[in-house]
């Protein structure tokens, strides 16, 4: 198995280097034909997020269907897949940050009873946080 970087993810839903765009398209459609998995670590998500809102200016609704459509995606093997479909159901029904409702959702999956953090609007937002004071 070989894992895929932020970057192909970005040009395969940007679709803004048409060129890289099209390597991508057939890179994930040979490995659906071969039955190949592409690892896709959960750091990648996290950056997938941060990429798509600082530099693409995507709003929230739209990195969440992106998100959603990457996991059905069947040659996409993702490190953490419950914890990023826990993610995306909750940060369609709260409004707290992208990266905190992700990180927190690997937590629960990983067995934690919650991420210790000073952020207050993070732990005022979601139990999934607590609050260090």
């Amino acid at each position: 198995m070989k894992a895929i970087d932020t970057n192909i993810l970005v040009r395969f839903l940007v679709k803004d280097d048409s060129k890289q765009a099209d390597l991508v398209y057939r890179l994930f459609s040979k490995a659906r034909e071969t039955g190949e998995k592409l690892f896709v670590p959960s750091c990648v998500v996290l950056e997938l997020i941060w990429v798509l809102g600082s530099v693409y200016k995507a709003s929230r609704e739209k990195i969440l269907n992106a998100l959603e459509s990457l996991l059905y995606l069947p040659e996409l093997e993702f490190e953490n897949r419950a914890a990023i479909q826990t993610f995306v159901r909750i940060a369609k029904q709260k409004a707290v940050d992208l990266s905190d409702v992700l990180i927190g959702s690997v937590a629960k999956e990983k067995g934690c009873e919650s991420v210790i953090t000073f952020d207050k609007k993070a732990a005022a937002r979601t139990e999934m946080f607590e609050l260090l004071s």
